[in-house]
């Protein structure tokens, strides 16, 4: 695998810092799925879990929008792959998704995200909208969280490739 991460600074503002972990973040689970065909970013880890490798990319496209364009900028959107009526779509639905739009999706919400975080004066910015239970989360703590998200499920990414190839990795 081509590791195209750059390590975050050990030393560094805090807002530098947020932005280079979560980055690090991104880039480790498009190190974990690099290389592999469509078939293979399909394949489920153990039954009854439908985790994959695209549906992990799926997730986190759903997550980058909900988090930085629906919470903090307030904007009205649905998510991209479930719904009410399927709130797993993103991890169910995957054996005829393609890869590449997913990727592509999930690298678009990647750079709303990064607008959105760009345009805030701090990290004591509030989010316009609440979370279900009322709660207006600070931009800090929405960079942590997405850190906090990405770093889980690149550990669950490290354990479905290790089972297609044997590849392992930080």
């Amino acid at each position: 695998m081509t590791d195209t991460r750059i390590d975050p600074p050990v030393t560094a503002d805090e807002r530098t810092m947020l932005r280079a972990w979560l980055d690090w973040h991104r880039e480790t689970l498009a190190v974990k799925c690099e290389g592999l065909t469509e078939e293979q970013l399909r394949l489920r880890s153990v039954p009854p879990s439908s985790m994959s490798l695209l549906g992990l990319v799926r997730h986190m496209a759903d997550v980058e929008r909900s988090w930085f364009r629906r919470r903090l900028n307030g904007e009205d959107l649905d998510g991209i792959y479930y719904s009410d009526d399927d709130p797993d779509g993103e991890f169910d639905n995957v054996d005829t998704a393609s890869a590449e739009e997913a990727f592509a999706t999930w690298r678009e919400e990647i750079k709303h995200a990064r607008a959105a975080e760009a345009a805030c004066a701090d990290l004591d910015v509030i989010a316009r909208t609440p979370t279900r239970d009322g709660r207006h989360n600070s931009l800090r703590w929405i960079m942590c969280h997405m850190i906090e998200e990405y770093a889980r499920h690149n550990g669950h990414a490290d354990l479905l490739r290790e089972r297609i190839d044997g590849v392992t990795g930080e």
